[in-house]
């Protein structure tokens, strides 16, 4: 074995094109995972932002169930164990394989139950909203009914509804008894009126009470829904990971194995050692590939925050002249006036695709997502149906399009809840601003989640890349806004912090 240890660190040489077809093309696998339903980010992103959750216990088997090349050698020499070695590691690669796609359809079935519970909640709070709307306009309606009656009630009894008047009908002129005739009839009118405004007042405050005991159960039922949104959330991250960490034991166990099963089918004077020696070199090529991507994303992270700090600078710095600006104009007209406000701050520059930040910021560390254009808005809608699905009747958030692959920033800095597939919304990331509101983005392209779930990002830092995944019609960013867990109108929320979607 030293011998073989030697030639190991010694040979520094990459395998022929042959031996490449034999131990690197199983590896082709990987890019179809990577890229597939799960929507999990780019080999050099994924390393980058999820981090090694794995461990050893996370494998799908004990370390010690796999072979080591010692005993791939011992086999060589007897033709009984060679076959039963052969055996067991095929049987260790179907194995591998049928767990990677085991936990990817289940990832998929515990998304698409996380995407159908967060539905049934957003439809839920959004009609224990509506329904509490309508019994407060109904109560204001019989308060103000309420009030009508109280008036005329008070004018009936400026009238003369009383003893005096009958007193004068039969005692007076006929002059006086036609005069209060006619006062009598108004006296009808007005009662008539009472009576009406008063049973208007009574059927609006009845109404009021049952549309606010609706309301509650609405409500009720909505906590329910959310907890159970929020259970279908952990299990869908929980298998998600657990996908995560099939294919990382794939990855980690795929190449020494494809290479032990090449060296004990191989009947040339092929050493075990050379196979080792082209494992390792395959190992040392993809351990630089990850750096490189890795060092990719930290540089690009920097750009992003550069960017950012210099948009803020020029802000401040444009910000500063126009109050200069203003004091000079007030010294020069004496000082008799007011100072006008400072005005709003200044747009951002646009973003082109390639990063470069978002293209607004407005109060409150909030920041538009993207500078696309809003093809969608908030709230009911009529439904779009394409070949094999129809969008959703309600709209929980905003459609904002900037073309395919254009850059996603996070709307306020928070911590990532969820970052993967989730039902129609594609590949969606969640994240928390830790204040009772939160924001969403669906859509988001294949291999385009640059951060993972308990990432803290900051306001305007690059996250995601737009795509078409889910239930989508052409690639564009579903934006949503969150308070206390459910969706309110995007639009107005953000309009409110000077910022327009």
């Amino acid at each position: 074995m030293n011998v073989e240890k030697n030639l190991v660190e010694e040979c520094d040489c990459a395998p022929t094109a042959a031996e490449r077809r034999i131990l690197w093309n199983p590896l082709s696998r990987r890019n179809a995972l990577i890229f597939g339903a799960l929507g999990v980010a780019t080999i050099g992103a994924g390393v980058g932002a999820f981090g090694a959750k794995q461990s050893a216990a996370a494998l799908t088997y004990n370390p010690d169930d796999y072979p080591s090349w010692d005993d791939v050698e011992a086999a060589r020499g007897d033709e009984a164990a060679k076959a039963a070695e052969v055996t067991r590691i095929e049987g260790l690669i179907a194995g591998l394989q049928s767990r990677v796609d085991e936990t990817k359809a289940a990832a998929k079935a515990a998304a698409d139950d996380y995407y159908a519970a967060q539905q049934a909640f957003y439809e839920a709070a959004y009609r224990a909203d509506e329904l509490q709307k309508q019994a407060d306009e109904q109560a204001e309606k019989a308060d103000a009914a309420a009030q009508t009656a109280a008036r005329l009630a008070a004018q009936l009894s400026r009238s003369g509804g009383d003893d005096t008047s009958l007193e004068l009908l039969f005692a007076g002129s006929a002059e006086n008894a036609d005069e209060l005739l006619t006062q009598l009839g108004q006296m009808d009118k007005l009662i008539e009126r009472n009576e009406s405004v008063y049973a208007e007042a009574a059927s609006a405050r009845d109404s009021a009470q049952s549309l606010s005991d609706q309301a509650e159960t609405a409500r009720t039922e909505r906590d329910r829904l959310q907890k159970i949104a929020e259970e279908k959330m952990a299990a869908a991250q929980a298998a998600q990971q657990a996908a995560e960490a099939a294919l990382a034991d794939q990855e980690a166990n795929l190449i020494t194995l494809e290479a032990q099963l090449a060296a004990l089918k191989d009947n040339t004077e092929k050493t075990v050692a050379e196979y080792q020696a082209g494992v390792e070199a395959k190992r040392r090529y993809e351990e630089e590939q990850r750096r490189l991507a890795e060092e990719r994303a930290r540089k690009e992270a920097e750009r992003q925050r550069e960017i950012l700090r210099q948009q803020q600078l020029e802000q401040q710095r444009q910000l500063e002249q126009q109050r200069q600006e203003q004091e000079r104009q007030q010294q020069n007209s004496g000082g008799g006036q007011q100072p006008a406000p400072a005005p709003a701050p200044p747009q951002a520059p646009a973003d082109n695709g390639g990063g470069g930040g978002s293209t607004q910021s407005g109060s409150n560390g909030w920041v538009r997502p993207n500078n696309g254009v809003q093809t969608s808005g908030y709230g009911r809608r009529y439904q779009i149906c394409g070949s094999s699905y129809c969008s959703s009747s309600f709209h929980a958030g905003v459609d904002l399009a900037a073309g395919c692959g254009s850059g996603i920033y996070a709307a306020h800095s928070g911590t990532v809840i969820y970052s993967g597939y989730n039902g129609g919304y594609g590949n969606y990331i969640h994240i928390d601003n830790g204040d009772g509101t939160g924001t969403g983005y669906g859509h988001i392209v294949n291999g385009g989640l640059l951060v993972g779930q308990g990432q803290w990002v900051e306001a305007g830092q690059l996250i995601a890349l737009e795509g078409n995944t889910g239930n989508s019609f052409g690639c564009h960013l579903h934006f949503e806004v969150y308070v206390n867990g459910a969706t309110v109108n995007p639009i107005d929320f953000m309009a409110a912090r000077g910022i327009s979607v």
